[in-house]
């Protein structure tokens, strides 16, 4: 394929890099690691033509990259190549690189040129389908929480909050400016990293972890470019990171007595004027309540996708921010649901429930995928929570990884708007690596019990 018959947003990107070098082009996996190939520039082309090739197996690897046997894509299926074409308008440099380099998204296919059940990105695609048949169109933001630490753990393995961000053992001070001037030269490489991508960062917080902090990404009328966006921003915090000398995680929970790290999604509904439904529509039989309903509905066997790992479940404590019960409240930050407080053409969902370890397709694909639910339905909500939901609400989401798979592989909820196929895949890996963990032996029992029982 010569130069020319690139798409276009390839040949600009191309034409702005002379130096370009290398291309990374990836899949994003049911834990949201980016897996791929690096290739030679002049690759590209061929990429472009015929797509990468990559085992099927893949977007389904486990934490640590191990084959998942349960699901029956690897060795009992023979482990076949499936095509991973390009994702439209994906191409964008790499300004982390010392050398000219640029990535790619890609998504996996059947050989019949159909999306594969098991690719994250299609699944969510799958839903984005079902609303707009509705003549909806989902407009999202997300808000993504992490912490800076020093590249080298402490003596004991514990990891060492970034020390330029605040004062060693001090607590960062919500919302202080101090805090993100003390990292001006990380945060203004991060910013400039996202305009050369076209990522439209928003605002940037200092939040109450010990070196944590929120970065928000603007509302877009297109979901799968929301968690296209969000997954480069995750590469692109870690990557500048990196050369600044620090680590940054978007791990759940680091420490229990700290803040954990959450992904929130605002979501809001345009039909086919391109007008917000939410506007002016608290009825109870309105399609606002109804897409509250169906997320309260749906949220408990939709937690082991917000809380996708052993550590998501230390997130979830009263008075954290973090919420234990499916409720729902005006400019409420306790309830799972929040509807902040906005002019009506700006009127939203705030999804509270998922950590920033969440896969951000398979988080956005359940999130709309209870609202259409809701709304098929035609479910009403109970009372709204004024104050405090802890106080006023039983812990009733799942509390523990393996309760949280069980109710994910039971749901009708999930198989409907998941698959059948991906529910039993997404589990299969699951309990792979919640078997691998319990095989483990954690520090903390040995002091407890190996000589006090």
């Amino acid at each position: 394929m010569p130069h020319t018959d690139l798409p276009a947003d390839a040949r600009a990107v191309i034409d702005a890099m002379p130096e370009l070098e290398f291309i990374e082009a990836y899949i994003v996996d049911i834990n949201g690691i980016a897996r791929g190939k690096r290739l030679p520039a002049a690759s590209l082309a061929r990429v472009y033509s015929k797509g990468l090739n990559l085992p099927v197996s893949t977007p389904l690897l486990d934490i640590w990259g191990h084959e998942v046997e349960d699901t029956g894509l690897a060795i009992a299926s023979g482990d076949a190549d499936r095509p991973c074409l390009p994702v439209e308008g994906s191409l964008r440099p790499m300004p982390w690189s010392t050398r000219g380099a640029a990535q790619m998204l890609l998504m996996m296919h059947e050989p019949d040129g159909s999306r594969f059940a098991g690719d994250p990105r299609a699944i969510l695609a799958t839903v984005v389908d079902r609303l707009a048949a509705r003549g909806l169109t989902p407009v999202v933001a997300t808000e993504l929480e992490f912490r800076l630490f020093e590249a080298e753990p402490d003596a004991t393995g514990r990891p060492v909050p970034a020390q330029l961000s605040t004062r060693p053992g001090r607590r960062s001070q919500l919302y202080g400016i101090e805090e993100l001037d003390n990292l001006d030269d990380l945060f203004g490489d991060i910013e400039a990293a996202c305009v050369a991508q076209g990522l439209p960062m928003d605002t940037l917080i200092s939040e109450q972890g010990e070196a944590q902090y929120e970065i928000n990404l603007e509302h877009v009328g297109d979901a799968l470019l929301a968690a296209d966006q969000t997954i480069l921003l995750k590469r692109t915090i870690k990557a500048c990171a990196r050369r600044h000398g620090l680590a940054a995680s978007f791990m759940a929970k680091p420490f229990g007595d700290s803040s954990g790290n959450g992904m929130h999604a605002h979501i809001s509904l345009l039909d086919r004027n391109g007008d917000n439904i939410f506007a002016d529509n608290h009825s109870d039989n309105g399609a606002l309540m109804q897409c509250v309903a169906g997320l309260l509905e749906t949220m408990a066997e939709s937690t082991a996708i917000f809380a996708p790992h052993d550590n998501s479940f230390r997130r979830f404590q009263a008075a954290s921010h973090a919420p234990l019960a499916p409720a729902w409240g005006v400019d409420n930050r306790t309830t799972a649901i929040r509807l902040p407080l906005a002019e009506p053409a700006a009127a939203r969902i705030e999804h509270r429930v998922a950590g920033a370890d969440a896969n951000p397709y398979l988080v956005l694909a359940t999130v709309l995928g209870g609202m259409e639910h809701g709304m098929a339905r035609q479910l009403v909500p109970p009372p709204e929570t004024v104050g405090d939901a802890y106080s006023q609400h039983e812990a009733s989401l799942p509390d523990a990884w393996g309760t949280a798979i069980e109710a994910f592989e039971e749901s009708s909820f999930i198989a409907e708007y998941l698959g059948a196929d991906y529910q039993r895949w997404y589990a299969a890996a699951k309990r792979q690596e919640r078997e691998c963990l319990r095989a483990i032996v954690p520090a903390a029992e040995y002091d407890a019990y190996l000589r006090t029982v």
